[in-house]
């Protein structure tokens, strides 16, 4: 076999696609543990978006290049956002996709100087002033009708789609292209060129690790955190609530507190929307079916309720999954020639568009292509390991614990300037820009 992917989540599909577009002959085949799309892919909040995992002024310090080795980056992601529409369309594959943007609402004036403040970085690393836009309170509204919004940014490059129906139109994509996609075949180990699969073997010449959060047995226990995130979707709503509300550029909503949210209105007019919950199991647990606690459920459902007073939010449906994570929050891109083994990870919950650059910029690297994305400065970057136990469950929990009560902090008191609370969790987690 000249190419074996282990993971068959949007990383190892995108990978699969693009080294068949190089070499159409090639024999590649994806072995996925569970079903195609079983973890972040088929979970995730539908964003495909130009954020890019991880710290530009990280990737503009260890680099040569500077800040411009950081736009680089920020322009490759910006452009995958139409890249990947452009293949949809050209495949003929329906993930309800449409691009209307990224409205972020600031809910108290700390969070809009923090987006302020953003923009201004925004800027810095490569975005237009066309691409990223602050809104008033009065123009935010008119647009999505939160209630307590001081105000927002406005990012043009973001369309909202299905996160399964990409997974599976990949699939059929790949099917049609002579992929060979084998589910419930879990990889074991990697030795040389011989993958270990219950009950046999596979030899590959190369093979590609795109395994993300559930990488911990391939990569290292300690290379990749599994950090939980968790979805809830409303059922359908109602003429009237959608009126009151607006949002009828189909925008992805998120917001500016330091406990973050993520949302979309769905094709079918419900609103998804998810958040952290439970953010780490112990000894990097991933939660396997994506059974959701109850409180997390009335976290995210208050949190909307919140946002839209006065109109009746019924749950239909709720789940959790889990993203990667490495020490610095930055992800990155491994090729080794010598062992033929590569891997694109830790995309920090802004996987959708990563997955299209990592995978694409990996079969590049494998296959000798020198290409825009080859140079980038996540080809190569390695963080540190996490802690081991019990600290990295201590850091982890602390950190939102932080984040948690600066939230609170700034909305009850009002504040101007963000919390020492949240500053000190930003630094601890080496999310500060």
């Amino acid at each position: 076999m000249d190419l074996a992917i282990i993971g068959g989540g949007y990383t190892g599909l995108w990978a699969a696609y693009f080294a068949k577009k190089i070499e159409p002959s090639l024999s590649v085949a994806v072995f996925e543990a569970e079903q195609i799309g079983y973890g972040a892919s088929g979970r995730n909040g539908g964003w495909l978006s130009a954020l890019i995992p991880g710290n530009r002024t990280t990737f503009a310090r260890i680099f040569g290049g500077g800040v411009e080795a950081s736009r680089a980056l920020q322009r490759e992601f910006t452009a995958g956002v139409d890249s990947v529409l452009d293949i949809l369309r050209a495949e003929g594959i329906n993930a309800d996709q449409h691009k209307g943007g990224t409205l972020t609402a600031a809910h108290t004036r700390a969070g809009l100087g923090r987006l302020v403040a953003r923009r201004a970085a925004d800027l810095k690393y490569g975005l237009t002033a066309d691409e990223v836009q602050l809104l008033a309170r009065d123009e935010f509204q008119s647009r999505i009708n939160i209630a307590t919004v001081h105000g927002g940014l406005y990012y043009k490059n973001c369309a909202r789609l299905h996160p399964a129906k990409l997974v599976y139109g990949l699939a059929d994509t790949l099917t049609d292209m002579g992929v060979s996609i084998y589910e419930g075949s879990r990889v074991g180990s990697i030795d040389g060129t011989t993958l270990s699969l219950v009950g046999g073997w596979v030899a590959a010449a190369k093979t590609f690790v795109c395994t993300e959060g559930y990488s911990g047995q391939l990569l290292g226990s300690r290379t990749l955190l599994p950090i939980n995130s968790s979805m809830i979707v409303t059922q359908p709503l109602s003429e009237d609530a959608w009126r009151r509300i607006g949002w009828n550029g189909l925008q992805c909503l998120s917001d500016s507190a330091h406990t973050f949210i993520y949302a979309q209105r769905t094709s079918d007019g419900r609103i998804a929307i998810g958040g952290r919950g439970m953010p780490y199991r112990y000894a990097s647990g991933t939660g396997d079916t994506g059974a959701t606690a109850r409180s997390t459920i009335d976290l995210i459902s208050h949190k909307l309720g919140s946002f839209f007073p006065g109109i009746d939010f019924e749950v239909d449906h709720a789940w959790s999954g889990v993203l990667g994570v490495t020490r610095d929050w930055n992800g990155g891109v491994h090729w080794d020639p010598a062992s033929g083994i590569g891997s694109s990870a830790g995309y920090a919950g802004h996987g959708v568009t990563a997955a299209y650059v990592g995978g694409r910029t990996l079969a590049e690297l494998a296959f000798e292509q020198e290409t825009e994305r080859t140079t980038l400065p996540w080809v190569g970057y390695r963080a540190r390991k996490w802690e081991p136990e019990p600290i990295r469950w201590l850091s982890v929990h602390t950190m939102y614990r932080l984040f948690g009560l600066a939230d609170q902090w700034e909305e009850r008191r009002d504040s101007t300037k963000t919390s020492l609370l949240a500053r000190f969790g930003s630094r601890l987690a080496g999310l500060h820009e």
